[in-house]
């Protein structure tokens, strides 16, 4: 067994050349929104879902974009409703939110 079931990674990379970045977008709020969210829902840890913060994922021009693995699915999201969507759809339900989706 894996020791999550899905794991997500939200990008919180930082940039100083002046280009934009999920950072400023507000990746990192959504990410402890996410982290909090699977916390109080007892879905986060060993066997379960696990929820992560990274720095640059490369994908700068979709921001701000989070990945889900083992399914190498990626999104673009705005807000809590959309992180609500992927956690409940996909994290827990195993069906990507198609409409988020980046190809």
């Amino acid at each position: 067994m894996d020791f999550y079931t899905r794991h997500i990674f939200f990008c919180n990379n930082v940039r100083n050349d002046g280009k934009s970045c999920c950072s400023q977008l507000g990746a990192k709020q959504m990410y402890r929104y996410a982290k909090d969210k699977c916390r109080d829902e007892s879905v986060i840890g060993e066997g379960k879902i696990g929820v992560s913060e990274s720095r640059c994922l490369g994908r700068c021009e979709h921001g701000p974009v989070a990945v889900v693995y083992p399914d190498n699915v990626w999104y673009q999201y705005i807000d809590e409703e959309d992180i609500d969507d992927i956690i409940s759809e996909h994290l827990i339900g195993g069906q990507p939110v198609k409409r988020l989706q980046i190809d």
